[in-house]
């Protein structure tokens, strides 16, 4: 098993805000979107809650490019409570899809990177791969140009956990998102979650 004496402290986040990451990646043509409960407060257009971090998807054959617009960080693959260093060149196994980035001159992690599935056109839920639609559906953009998933998909991916945060945010999200978004969830949680309690409320 890898030295995990070797890995920075793991609570250590000072994550970045998606107007500095957007900065940072501006000159990547490929396509990557915020997620997370900040997708959520860039779609609120204000920041409704405290966040511990910064998530953002990519696809994995643009991997490579974003970490070259990321260089100055380390990346470190997260999988089954494993956190490992990956050298400069070095690809991450085929099923990790979380990078946490590490300013060293900072000692703070700055975002956590997602690997997702799909293709530049169709974003795809991974966790069950059969749901897919068009990524122009599924991703929207603030009026600065930020790219961040539609509350709908995020929540689908909240519904899962139901921790206090995802809880407060479902309440905050539900009433304004727009019907069509509502019944798309709905759908997703009828079939992936039966009975779930926010199900009912939508």
């Amino acid at each position: 098993m890898p030295n995990q004496s070797n890995v920075p402290d793991q609570d250590a986040w000072a994550s970045w805000h998606p107007a500095a990451l957007s900065r940072r990646i501006a000159g990547v043509a490929s396509p990557w979107c915020i997620v997370g409960g900040w997708a959520l407060d860039l779609w609120h257009g204000r920041e409704t809650r405290e966040h511990g971090d910064l998530e953002f998807a990519v696809l994995r054959e643009n991997l490579a490019t974003f970490r070259q617009s990321l260089a100055a960080l380390e990346f470190y693959s997260v999988r089954d409570g494993l956190i490992e260093r990956l050298s400069p060149n070095q690809e991450p196994a085929p099923d990790v899809v979380q990078i946490w980035c590490f300013d060293r001159a900072a000692q703070r992690w700055r975002v956590d990177m997602m690997i997702e599935a799909g293709t530049p056109e169709t974003w795809v839920y991974k966790r069950d791969p059969t749901i897919r639609l068009p990524r122009a559906e599924m991703v929207a953009t603030t009026a600065e140009g930020i790219p961040y998933l539609k509350p709908s998909a995020v929540l689908l991916f909240k519904a899962k956990y139901r921790r206090p945060k995802d809880e407060a945010d479902f309440a905050r999200a539900m009433p304004l998102m727009p019907p069509a978004e509502r019944a798309w969830l709905k759908g997703c949680l009828d079939r992936l979650h039966p009975g779930h309690e926010w199900a009912l409320a939508l």
